[in-house]
C-alpha cells in the first residue's frame, strides 16, 4: 500500500481527497501544518507528499526545500489555486515534480500521482524511518532528528536489520546469524551487545529501539 502525507487545511478538501484516495488503496495521513508535516516525515518518510501551497504557518515552497535537503528522491505534488507562472517556477525551483491547479478532479489528481510515482519509484521503499532515525539505503545514510550520524560498517547493518522487520521482535542468535555467521565469521555474543551500545550512544538512546529481556531487540514506533 501506499503511504502518503497530504498537507492542507481545508477540512472539507482534505476529506474528500483522502476518502477517494483510500478508495484507490492508498494510505493517507492528513497534516494541517507544515510544522506537523515537518515531524511525521521526521518520524516515517512516505511514499509521496502533496502539498498546499498555502499553509497556515508558511508556504509549501519552504517545505519542499526542507524536504529536497535531506530526501531528495521522496515525491512531492504541489497542489494550489495559483496559476501565475512565477509561482509555478518556484514550485518547482524549490524540488517538485509536479503540480495540480485548484479546482482539480479526483481523478486527474489519481493520474498524476501514478505517473509521479512511476517515474521516481517508491521512496518509502529506499527511506527507512522508525522514531526520528532514517536510513537512506541508496546513500548508506542514518539521519537521527535530521543530524547525519556516522556509524560502524557493523553499526549500520544492526540499524538496518532491525529497521526491515520493524515492529517484530529479533532475537540474539537470529540476529548474530543473519549479521556475522552467514558471512562465514565466528562472533561471540559479547560483540552483539557492544555493537549495540556503541549504535544506542550515537543514536542518543532512542526510545524506539527496545531490549526485549532474556530475548533480543525490537524497533517499534513511538507514535
Amino acid at each position: 500500500m501506499i503511504h502518503l502525507y497530504y498537507i492542507e487545511d481545508d477540512p472539507n478538501i482534505a476529506l474528500a481527497v483522502k476518502e477517494y484516495l483510500e478508495s484507490k488503496n492508498f494510505h493517507v495521513t492528513v497534516c494541517t501544518t507544515l510544522a506537523e508535516a515537518k515531524q511525521r516525515i521526521l518520524d516515517q518518510v512516505p511514499s509521496c507528499i502533496l502539498l498546499d501551497w498555502n499553509m497556515p504557518d508558511g508556504r509549501g515552497d519552504g517545505l519542499c526545500q526542507w524536504i529536497r535537503s535531506k530526501w531528495k528522491d521522496l515525491p512531492v505534488i504541489f497542489l494550489t489555486v495559483r496559476s501565475d507562472s512565477s509561482d509555478i517556477v518556484s514550485g518547482f525551483q524549490s524540488g517538485a515534480d509536479d503540480y495540480v491547479t485548484k479546482p482539480f478532479s479526483l481523478e486527474v489528481l489519481y493520474s498524476r500521482l501514478l505517473a509521479v510515482l512511476r517515474r521516481t519509484g517508491n521512496a518509502a521503499e529506499q527511506y527507512l524511518s522508525c522514531g526520528g532515525i532514517v536510513i537512506d539505503r541508496s546513500r548508506h545514510a542514518v539521519l537521527c532528528h535530521s543530524e547525519e550520524i556516522s556509524l560502524s560498517a557493523a553499526e549500520y547493518q544492526l540499524l538496518l536489520y532491525l529497521m526491515q522487520n520493524k515492529g517484530k521482535t529479533l532475537t540474539r542468535a537470529k540476529i548474530l546469524e543473519q549479521l556475522w555467521d552467514l558471512n562465514g565469521s565466528y562472533v561471540n555474543d559479547n560483540t552483539l551487545t557492544v555493537t549495540m551500545k556503541r549504535l544506542r550512544d550515537k543514536l542518543s538512546q532512542p526510545a524506539c529501539l527496545k531490549t526485549v529481556r532474556s530475548v533480543g531487540y525490537r524497533m517499534e514506533d513511538t507514535l
